[in-house]
């Protein structure tokens, strides 16, 4: 079962695999750079190849951002229709209120504590992970990216 001590998700070949090896080959190539700097050695071989390690390494990163931007507005898109579906009111009041990290922590909570755990979340301005241990009933969400 899903719950705040274990809801963080790591995607194995991103964070252990694809982001470690750029980040190896960009240290490997700053060391190549600075070895040929010191050694008098014509150095625009290794600056290509440090423009090329560094794009490597903004790519995976970049990749995760579209990601989770793309997430997130799918996230507020479910929010707006559970407290439709719930209230039978529009989700926009509430949506001005909030903070997107509070929302993608309200998706959490089932449907019977979501719209009290909001409004407490407007009232007392919680941060996002209080928000998160104070759901009792969680809602999984083994989808996430």
């Amino acid at each position: 079962m899903q719950n705040y001590k274990n809801h963080a998700r790591y995607y194995p070949f991103h964070h252990f695999i694809i982001t470690p090896l750029t980040l190896v080959y960009l240290g490997w190539t700053i060391s190549n750079l600075v070895r040929s700097i010191n050694s008098g050695e014509v150095i625009s071989i290794q600056v290509y190849h440090l423009i090329g390690a560094f794009i490597l390494f903004l790519l995976p990163l970049l990749a995760r951002i579209y990601a989770l931007k793309n997430q997130d507005r799918i996230i507020r898109l479910e929010m707006r229709q559970r407290y439709f579906e719930l209230t039978g009111k529009s989700f926009q009041d509430k949506e001005k209120k909030l903070r997107l990290s509070q929302i993608i922590a309200l998706r959490f909570a089932s449907d019977e504590e979501l719209l009290p755990l909001m409004e407490k979340t407007i009232e007392e301005k919680l941060r996002a992970k209080k928000v998160k241990q104070l759901i009792k009933n969680w809602q999984e969400d083994r989808r996430r990216v």
